[in-house]
């Protein structure tokens, strides 16, 4: 199997997945890279591993929740910059294991996801704070310099983490997701990833690593889409985002996206072909706060109604020249998706000229009138253009992106043009 059947296996299918930012620094709860923006010593910030006891970090209610969110994968920081280890790995001491927890919560976690038959995805960051061969240069996301006892040696800390990945990858059963982070050093070395296939045959690589992988990774609020409106990305590709402004890690008074927000912004990047990996941050006992258990449930209840207008499906707003929809295709059907607000209780999809025999706004359910009119808009060609009518515009303007499904009873056209693409 190659790289892009392992893609167009599930990866299309599963769309939107669960990122967990944990470790150490969900205790103090300011930041995930506290250590390096508060320039706290190694020392100092490493005795934090012996008050990390989440006791109360349980993966069954966490697979729930992401399931009633609509999610159907999930990936764990299994090791972010700081070094420190949600696994018991051989390589360092630095490591859940000498914690007040003492148990190993990728196993926990894994074990939980293979009886659900649900996609497990491991973080894993090349940076490391901790680890005394990692060349600590002060670039970004590095410390500023070595600390005492350091002896900077890429080769060897490279040794290091590919004895690391090899067990996150045999000895966790399937693992069908890798999320590489921070390559700063920019080592080249493919390799790595090859050794990984050959671990998991299903796995998909994100282009972090050290290599290009096999998709994007777009983080945050992602602009590069609003240069053009019929932009497609060129590549498999996974946008992430935080339910948290601030932090991706678990923060006090956090500063949160409203849920219409990441509603808009899930419906933007699907609509040009992405997956969505959306973040939440335990705390220090492991709970996930409860002002974002709230914001995916209200999410999984809009997604769960329009899901099949992501899935396996197609961009291709190139279709129409409206300028207020996005459009995906799968089929004999054409999903419209609004971008908000919406400004008027109909929609033309010129120069499209057919009328579907059904049209069905998935948010609610209902359906709509459709006809082809010559408009005053489109005068000058006196063309018939298709209409949906009847939308509830004043209803539903300003809380949840709104998508139309059309049913044709043949098959749509040919693209316009060809979309522009860019690279994720």
């Amino acid at each position: 199997m190659t790289d892009s059947d392992c893609v167009k296996t599930w990866f299309s299918k599963r769309k939107l997945g669960m990122f967990i930012h944990f470790g150490l620094y969900s205790i103090d709860g300011w930041h995930e890279q506290d250590q390096m923006r508060r320039k706290i010593p190694r020392k100092t910030y490493e005795k934090l591993s012996q008050r990390f006891n989440p006791v109360n970090f349980n993966p069954d209610a966490i697979l729930d929740l992401a399931e009633q969110a609509g999610m159907e994968y999930i990936c764990l920081t299994t090791k972010h910059h700081d070094g420190f280890c949600l696994w018991d790995t051989k390589q360092t001491e630095f490591t859940i294991m000498n914690s007040p927890y003492s148990k190993d919560l990728l196993k926990e976690l894994a074990d939980a996801c293979h009886k659900r038959n649900f996609p497990l995805g491991i973080y894993y960051s090349v940076v490391d704070w901790h680890h005394p061969n990692y060349p600590n240069q002060g670039r970004h996301h590095e410390l500023a310099e070595p600390e005492e006892g350091d002896v900077p040696d890429l080769p060897k800390y490279m040794d290091y983490l590919k004895a690391q990945v090899k067990e996150l990858c045999s000895n966790y059963g399937e693992i069908r997701h890798f999320f590489w982070d921070m390559n700063v050093p920019e080592h080249k070395d493919p390799s790595i990833n090859n050794m990984l296939r050959s671990l998991q045959p299903n796995i998909v690589i994100n282009d972090r690593g050290c290599d290009q992988g096999d998709f994007g990774t777009p983080e945050r609020e992602y602009d590069k889409s609003k240069t053009d409106r019929h932009t497609q990305f060129n590549r498999p590709t996974e946008a992430c985002n935080s339910v948290g402004t601030q932090s991706w890690g678990y923060r006090e008074n956090e500063n949160y996206y409203s849920h219409t927000f990441l509603m808009q912004s899930i419906d933007n990047m699907m609509s040009k072909g992405a997956n969505y990996l959306l973040n939440v941050g335990p705390d220090s006992k492991g709970n996930i706060p409860e002002v974002a258990c709230d914001m995916l449930i209200k999410i999984g209840e809009w997604y769960n109604k329009v899901r099949n207008s992501f899935a396996d499906t197609q961009p291709c707003t190139e279709l129409t020249t409206n300028q207020d929809v996005l459009l995906t295709k799968k089929d004999k059907i054409l999903y419209v998706h609004l971008i908000p607000p919406v400004k008027s209780d109909a929609v033309i999809l010129a120069p499209l000229s057919t009328i579907p025999h059904k049209a069905t706004i998935l948010n609610t359910g209902k359906e709509l009138e459709c006809s082809k009119d010559i408009l005053p808009m489109y005068w000058q060609n006196r063309e018939h253009v298709l209409r949906i009518k009847g939308l509830p515009r004043d209803l539903i303007t300003g809380c949840e992106p709104l998508i139309i499904k059309l049913q044709f009873d043949e098959q749509l056209p040919m693209p316009l043009k060809k979309a522009k693409e860019f690279q994720g």
